[in-house]
């Protein structure tokens, strides 16, 4: 179904307008998608509203923290994490986990060993660390997951993480759409990431969206924050 013709009133389904990346590929082609998407990341900040939430929480944790990064891809979001703790001096253990294992062979090439991030090919949901899992993080990757799965995700991440997750995800609108088509081609783009970046915004969400799907999943609204970043970014957080 062509993006187009779906309204940008509702939220369109995965099943309704599929992704490139989500489709088989080699791993030459995933890797340089990976490369243009973190120069989207870059361009577009996509890391600033993590680092501001776990500066406002994780900051004062008083021992080390385990974190994360569910549907990590190529890491650019740990890896900002894993520069962030290092120079505020907080102690973290970091995980990132995908289901796709061209994920964590692409985040171990691009990623110093030094760093010391775990990167896992498997079920989110079927990880369990004897010591917990502090902190859940996801960066554009509930847009990939269907409501249903979404309340799934949701549920998890209140059981298992024991201090707080944190959504990092797009804002769906008619102006971020067309901008990024225009940016992508301007700045030519892996073909990939021209074709995903619009399908992403068509799945992404507005905020009654979350606090519907946030509601329905039982999550008390206690802790609970749906905010707008700048520029295409909407984020959703809870902290215990």
């Amino acid at each position: 179904m062509p993006p187009e013709t779906i309204p940008f009133s509702r939220r369109a389904q995965p099943g309704e307008i599929p992704e490139w990346m989500d489709e088989p590929c080699t791993y030459p082609e995933f890797r340089a998608c990976l490369v243009d998407l973190a120069k989207v990341n870059r361009v577009t900040l996509a890391a600033r509203p993590t680092l501001q939430w776990l500066s406002q929480h994780a900051a004062t944790a008083d021992r080390p923290l385990h974190i994360v990064d569910v549907g990590c891809g190529g890491g650019d979001m740990l890896r900002h994490v894993a520069h962030w703790c290092r120079r505020k001096g907080i102690a973290v253990r970091l995980t990132g986990i995908d289901l796709n294992p061209y994920a964590a062979r692409a985040a171990r090439e691009f990623t110093c060993p030094q760093e010391g991030i775990e990167w896992i090919t498997g079920d989110a949901y079927a990880y369990a660390p004897e010591q917990g899992i502090d902190i859940v993080l996801s960066s554009l990757f509930t847009h990939h997951l269907p409501d249903a799965e979404l309340l799934q995700y949701l549920g998890w991440m209140e059981r298992v993480a024991q201090r707080g997750w944190f959504i990092n995800d797009l804002r769906r609108s008619a102006v971020s759409y067309n901008l990024f088509r225009l940016l992508a081609t301007t700045r030519r783009w892996h073909p990939m990431v021209q074709h995903d970046g619009p399908v992403s915004i068509r799945r992404s969400f507005l905020e009654s969206d979350w606090q519907t799907l946030c509601s329905r999943a039982g999550i008390a609204a206690a802790g609970l924050t749906v905010e707008r970043k700048f520029p295409w970014r909407l984020c959703v957080g809870r902290w215990r």
